[in-house]
């Protein structure tokens, strides 16, 4: 069995949380609680392409208002 996440022919969504973290998720899978789509289906690479573009602060939200 292969790791979905590294599947490059695989579709994912790009999700993020209510700290501004980003992840991608294989399109199969069913959202976890607490986390929202915000790039539709897409290829791995548009993926994390999308994530590299939109996520420059790593650091938690909660991080950067304190």
């Amino acid at each position: 069995m292969t790791n979905p996440f590294d599947d490059e022919s695989g579709t994912f969504v790009v999700l993020a949380n209510d700290e501004g973290q980003h992840c991608i998720w294989p399109t199969f899978a069913e959202v976890p609680p607490g986390w929202t789509e915000v790039l539709p289906a897409a290829t791995r690479a548009e993926a994390l392409a999308h994530i590299e573009e939109t996520w420059t602060d790593l650091r938690p939200k909660s991080l950067v208002r304190s």
